[in-house]
């Protein structure tokens, strides 16, 4: 994996390379033709045809050694692409050069094959420059799992490598551990985080016998577990197996200026050829037969064709940056136009990912402010997610307890316990409660109508009394719900996939207004499902943010994961949403609809334009109205063309996504 990376930079350095040299040498070609106005020609023809040789070669044999070896692979496929196209314009412009130069011709096209390999050079960097490893993700899911474990040998706890785990250990966890490999839980009761890895916003109460899965994080108890799966056994490897497969899997989509280049190489290839013969039929002389074919294959294979579409992917990822939306790839930007159907993981993406406050109920005579204070005083002093919520609400609020809490004593999936200025303070669970032997009264049946909308309750009580619940589940985000309206306007649907029970799930997609929901969904089983939609013709594109979304990101058409989520979510996706707002994936699909408008501008005028000057360039109207289109001409139309297309790319910046 370390290898691809190292790899795909190594060819990007490479073509930088060739393009700086490829211009250094085109630009005192270009001066030396005489094409640029004004400057006048200081070396006699036959010195300057020389001159062209010696700075014309490198460029063509080295520095567009890609295009010549990539024909090469293309005709034994049977196959025209863009590397037959440029091929055949620089192999064209530069034979001919070399025997036009060898019998002391004036007339040249060494500037026109060296401008032809670095304007598609430079093309190519641009769109590798933006491509980064899908690798990256599998090692991002390493990362997840701690390098060292707590192991009990001979009845001592030893730190060992993760990697020298083996099944049957037993591992001593502390709260705030990354657990090492998969296991069971032997002694001691804890909640744990397992978010990253199942999506589950909130955290899990296992007791002995519990299944734990490795990279989830332990957060309240000091337990002992035993390792059950370690090394390509446990369920990161999986994922990372799944991710793997499906990266691999899927195949890149074809180019748009691939499929004119096929039409375009027969057009050039055929122009040359008529041409010359039409002249000679004709009784022109071998040079004016030539020197006119040639001029109509360089017209026929423009090197705008080689910017068309890199120059509008600059402008469009550029674009996309500046609204926080990460497009990786030239495909990618292709590819998001095509979308029709948007899966949506829930956890994180949706919602905000985290338990957040939603109600506080208190009970008569306790205002909302004092009931959130007070539960704030000890919640401060523990560690536990519901506990970090219920703090983060009294200090959005601005709430500060007057009195610190003391002795603060966690309950393993109830609560905590605690004394605030002596009087004892229980905030936990109905459990928890009755164990302390308070009365919930009047509360429990506003408790059971938050359940019902799947809240987590957790009640307080100061000195035995029930002072009242407040609920807490993970928030639907602000944009969510206009997200979805967004990317119905477009005509693309939304599905929701969930590993959280059907009754969560369908509440959350009727909030925000989406209809199709999969729940109660395994990690390991959310690519089948995007397989499912695909199976039904439907390009598709998955939107996540967690490690259990990792494989379904890589087997979309097109992976979306929000930039708050987990490296391993980032690096298996083709987009990144950097503000972790689902609203942008409508953004995101408007500017590759209008990127692609503009590649197509691009293409359908590097193509029009110069194919309409070929008659011209093979001297149709020669005899009639006496126009010629000389090498340095078909040149400077060349030019033009590529200028045409990048302004016409640069106009994208003015698009509305």
């Amino acid at each position: 994996m370390a290898s691809d990376s190292a790899m795909a930079a190594s060819m990007e350095g490479d073509v930088r390379r060739r393009f700086w040299v490829a211009l250094a040498f085109t630009i005192p070609l270009v001066l030396l033709s005489g094409t640029v106005p004004h400057i006048p020609v200081i070396v006699d023809t036959p010195t300057a045809n020389w001159i062209g040789f010696v700075l014309a070669t490198p460029v063509v044999w080295w520095c567009g050694w890609m295009f010549l070896a990539g024909t090469v692979h293309a005709l034994r496929r049977r196959t025209l692409d863009m590397s037959v196209l440029i091929a055949t314009g620089v192999l064209a412009s530069y034979l001919a050069s070399v025997y036009l130069t060898v019998i002391r011709v004036p007339a040249t096209y060494y500037d026109a094959a060296a401008m032809l390999v670095t304007f598609v050079l430079f093309g190519h960097w641009m769109e590798m420059k933006s491509r980064h490893g899908t690798t990256d993700a599998l090692r991002a899911l390493l990362a997840l799992v701690p390098p060292s474990a707590r192991v009990l040998r001979n009845g001592q706890e030893v730190t060992v490598p993760t990697t020298e785990v083996v099944v049957g250990d037993a591992l001593r966890l502390r709260p705030g551990d990354k657990i090492p490999v998969d296991g069971e839980l032997v002694d001691g009761d804890t909640d744990v985080d397992e978010s990253l890895v199942t999506g589950e916003s909130l955290p899990i109460h296992k007791t002995p016998g519990g299944s734990l899965v490795g990279g989830s994080i332990n957060t309240s108890g000091a337990v002992t577990m035993r390792a059950t799966k370690v090394g390509n056994d446990t369920v990161l490897a999986q994922i990372a197996a799944l991710v793997e497969r499906a990266q691999s899997s899927k195949a890149p989509g074809q180019r748009l200026a691939d499929k004119a280049a096929a039409v375009l190489v027969i057009v050039a290839i055929g122009a040359g050829a008529f041409t010359f013969a039409a002249w000679t039929v004709s009784g022109a002389p071998f040079l004016t037969a030539l020197t006119f074919a040639i001029s109509a294959i360089v017209i026929a294979c423009p090197d705008a064709l080689g910017l068309a579409t890199p120059t509008a992917v600059a402008v469009g990822t550029g674009l996309g940056a500046k609204h926080n939306i990460l497009i990786k790839d030239a495909a990618t930007l292709e590819g998001v136009s095509r979308v029709r159907t948007v899966v949506f993981d829930k956890t994180g993406t949706i919602t905000e990912g985290r338990p957040s406050v939603t109600d506080i109920e208190p009970a008569p005579g306790v205002s909302a402010d004092d009931l959130l204070r007070a539960a704030a005083s000890a919640a401060a002093q523990s560690t536990h997610p519901l506990s970090a919520a219920i703090s983060r609400a009294a200090i959005a609020k601005e709430l500060t307890a007057s009195t610190a809490a003391t002795a603060v004593q966690n309950v393993p999936g109830m609560g905590i316990t605690a004394r605030v200025n002596g009087t004892a303070l229980v905030l936990g669970n109905a459990a928890l409660l009755e164990r302390e032997r308070v009365d919930i009264g009047p509360l429990r049946a506003t408790g059971e109508a938050l359940a019902t909308q799947g809240r987590s309750l957790t009640y307080l009580a100061v000195g035995g009394r029930a002072l009242g619940v407040i609920g807490i589940t993970d928030a639907v985000r602000p944009t969510s719900a206009a997200a979805i309206r967004d990317l119905a306007s477009l005509g693309v649907a939304s599905v929701l996939l969930s590993g959280d029970a059907k009754a969560t799930a369908e509440r959350v997609a009727k909030e925000v207004g989406i209809t199709r929901v999969f729940a109660d969904v395994r990690p390991e089983e959310k690519a089948n499902y995007v397989q499912r939609l695909q199976a039904e013709g439907q390009v598709t594109a998955m939107v996540g943010d967690g490690v259990n979304d990792a494989p379904a990101l890589a087997q979309a058409d097109i992976g979306i994961a929000i930039g708050a989520g987990t490296d391993v979510a980032i690096q298996a996706a083709e987009v990144v949403l950097m503000k972790s707002d689902p609203a942008d994936v409508a953004h995101a699909i408007r500017l590759s609809r209008a990127t692609v408008r503009k590649m197509k501008q691009n293409l359908a005028w590097a193509t029009v334009y110069n194919v309409l000057a070929i008659p011209v360039a093979a001297g149709a109207f020669y005899h009639s109205l006496g126009w010629v289109l000389a090498p340095q001409v078909s040149a400077l139309l060349m030019s033009g063309s590529s200028i045409f297309v990048a302004v016409n790319a640069v106009s994208l910046r003015r698009a509305h996504i």
